[in-house]
């Protein structure tokens, strides 16, 4: 049987809501912990700090719902489990990328790309000397206000709009 000594894996986070704010990221940790003891079968599991961070960036009230993570064993029998970089790997292997690729025919290149024509194009306008249409300016009046008008009629309909005459008509009656 043989031992695979990298693999990486897509953490759901979503259970860390369900606990306190106050403990949020740390069950987030001991949660990845548990998912690799479970999936590689080791007991030793050592978190990376840059992963810990990630958990950590937001706080320990908000961790992340989802994390990605590469998990590798190491010589010494412990787990290492550090964040996956998806740039990092694609540079780190370009060969596993080139090997995957099937060789495309190189007989011919020129039937994907058309030919140019010898005369240009009559569906392609030429640029015009004239300049764009300018955007008619508004008339110079002053802009419309929103606020309505003061009248007595709106007054006399809503009495509690005005406070000031609500205090002298209590000051009448007494």
């Amino acid at each position: 049987m043989s031992e695979e000594s990298e693999r990486v894996y897509t953490i759901n986070l979503g259970k860390v809501l369900l606990s306190q704010s106050q403990h949020r990221a740390v069950r987030a940790i001991n949660m990845i912990r548990e998912f690799a003891r479970h999936h590689m079968k080791v007991q030793e599991i050592k978190i990376e700090e840059e992963l810990a961070q990630l958990i950590w960036a937001r706080g320990v009230r908000r961790p992340p719902r989802k994390v990605r993570v590469r998990m590798s064993t190491t010589d010494d029998g412990y787990i290492l489990v550090s964040a996956y970089d998806e740039e990092l790997e694609a540079r780190l292997s370009p060969e596993k990328q080139d090997s995957e690729k099937s060789p495309e025919p190189a007989d011919e290149p020129s039937a994907a790309i058309p030919e140019p024509a010898d005369e240009p194009s009559a569906a392609i306008p030429e640029p015009a000397d004239e300049p764009p249409a300018a955007i008619p300016e508004p008339a110079d009046e002053p802009p419309a206000t929103t606020e309505p008008a003061n009248t007595e009629s709106s007054d006399a309909t809503n009495p509690t709009t005005d406070k000031s005459e609500t205090r002298e008509t209590s000051d009448k009656k007494s």
